[in-house]
Protein backbone atom coordinates (compact mmCIF):
# COMPACT_ATOMS: atom_id res chain seq x y z
CA UNK A 1 0.00 0.00 0.00
CA UNK A 2 1.17 3.59 -1.09
CA UNK A 3 1.95 6.33 1.51
CA UNK A 4 2.33 10.08 0.27
CA UNK A 5 6.25 10.01 1.23
CA UNK A 6 6.81 6.64 -1.53
CA UNK A 7 7.11 9.39 -4.32
CA UNK A 8 7.17 12.87 -2.39
CA UNK A 9 10.32 12.78 0.18
CA UNK A 10 9.88 16.18 0.08
CA UNK A 11 6.67 16.27 2.45
CA UNK A 12 6.92 17.33 5.73
CA UNK A 13 5.30 14.93 7.81
CA UNK A 14 4.06 15.40 11.48
CA UNK A 15 3.48 12.82 13.90
CA UNK A 16 1.58 14.57 16.80
CA UNK A 17 0.41 12.25 19.64
CA UNK A 18 -1.16 13.37 23.18
CA UNK A 19 -3.07 11.16 25.62
CA UNK A 20 -6.50 12.19 27.30
CA UNK A 21 -6.98 12.81 30.62
CA UNK A 22 -9.07 10.70 33.19
CA UNK A 23 -12.40 10.54 31.59
CA UNK A 24 -12.13 13.11 28.88
CA UNK A 25 -11.17 10.38 26.07
CA UNK A 26 -14.74 10.77 24.19
CA UNK A 27 -14.74 14.54 24.04
CA UNK A 28 -11.08 14.56 22.95
CA UNK A 29 -12.01 11.85 20.12
CA UNK A 30 -14.63 14.29 19.65
CA UNK A 31 -12.55 17.39 19.31
CA UNK A 32 -9.80 15.89 17.37
CA UNK A 33 -12.43 14.47 14.76
CA UNK A 34 -13.64 17.78 14.06
CA UNK A 35 -10.49 18.70 13.35
CA UNK A 36 -10.27 16.78 9.72
CA UNK A 37 -12.91 18.58 7.77
CA UNK A 38 -11.52 21.88 8.09
CA UNK A 39 -7.77 20.65 7.87
CA UNK A 40 -8.73 19.11 4.49
CA UNK A 41 -9.43 22.22 2.90
CA UNK A 42 -6.48 23.89 3.68
CA UNK A 43 -3.36 25.09 0.94
CA UNK A 44 -0.81 22.35 1.39
CA UNK A 45 -2.90 19.54 3.05
CA UNK A 46 -2.04 16.25 1.43
CA UNK A 47 -3.09 13.71 4.37
CA UNK A 48 -4.49 14.07 8.24
CA UNK A 49 -4.83 10.79 9.74
CA UNK A 50 -5.87 10.14 13.37
CA UNK A 51 -5.15 7.19 15.16
CA UNK A 52 -6.21 5.57 18.52
CA UNK A 53 -3.59 3.54 20.37
CA UNK A 54 -4.30 -0.63 20.33
CA UNK A 55 -2.28 -0.81 23.68
CA UNK A 56 -3.40 2.89 25.55
CA UNK A 57 -7.34 3.71 24.56
CA UNK A 58 -7.23 7.36 25.16
CA UNK A 59 -3.97 7.83 23.16
CA UNK A 60 -4.25 9.89 19.78
CA UNK A 61 -1.93 10.26 16.85
CA UNK A 62 -2.23 12.44 14.28
CA UNK A 63 0.13 11.44 11.25
CA UNK A 64 -0.09 14.16 8.72
CA UNK A 65 2.19 15.35 5.73
CA UNK A 66 2.35 19.02 4.05
CA UNK A 67 3.86 20.56 1.19
CA UNK A 68 6.11 22.64 3.81
CA UNK A 69 6.47 23.92 7.02
CA UNK A 70 4.74 27.31 5.82
CA UNK A 71 2.37 25.90 5.54
CA UNK A 72 1.98 23.66 8.30
CA UNK A 73 2.55 27.06 10.27
CA UNK A 74 -0.26 28.29 8.74
CA UNK A 75 -2.70 25.55 9.70
CA UNK A 76 -1.36 25.59 13.54
CA UNK A 77 -2.78 29.37 13.06
CA UNK A 78 -6.19 28.45 11.56
CA UNK A 79 -8.70 29.49 13.85
CA UNK A 80 -10.25 25.82 14.41
CA UNK A 81 -6.28 24.67 15.47
CA UNK A 82 -5.82 27.90 17.70
CA UNK A 83 -9.97 26.61 19.32
CA UNK A 84 -8.41 23.24 19.91
CA UNK A 85 -5.42 24.60 21.53
CA UNK A 86 -7.90 26.58 23.95
CA UNK A 87 -9.47 23.13 25.21
CA UNK A 88 -6.03 21.16 25.40
CA UNK A 89 -5.55 22.05 28.78
CA UNK A 90 -8.86 20.45 30.26
CA UNK A 91 -8.63 17.42 27.67
CA UNK A 92 -4.71 15.69 28.04
CA UNK A 93 -3.26 14.18 30.52
CA UNK A 94 0.13 16.22 32.29
CA UNK A 95 1.94 15.22 28.75
CA UNK A 96 0.45 17.38 26.75
CA UNK A 97 0.75 17.57 23.61
CA UNK A 98 3.69 15.99 21.22
CA UNK A 99 4.73 17.87 17.67
CA UNK A 100 7.28 16.24 15.98
CA UNK A 101 8.27 17.30 12.35
CA UNK A 102 9.89 14.82 10.57
CA UNK A 103 11.28 14.02 7.30
CA UNK A 104 11.30 10.65 5.81
CA UNK A 105 15.04 9.40 5.14
CA UNK A 106 14.15 5.71 3.91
Amino acid sequence: MATPTDDRRDLLTVIAYMTAAEGKADELRAELEALIEPTSQEDGYVNYDLHESVENPGTFFLYENWESGEQLDTHLAAPHLVRFAGLLGDLVDEKGLSINRVRRIA
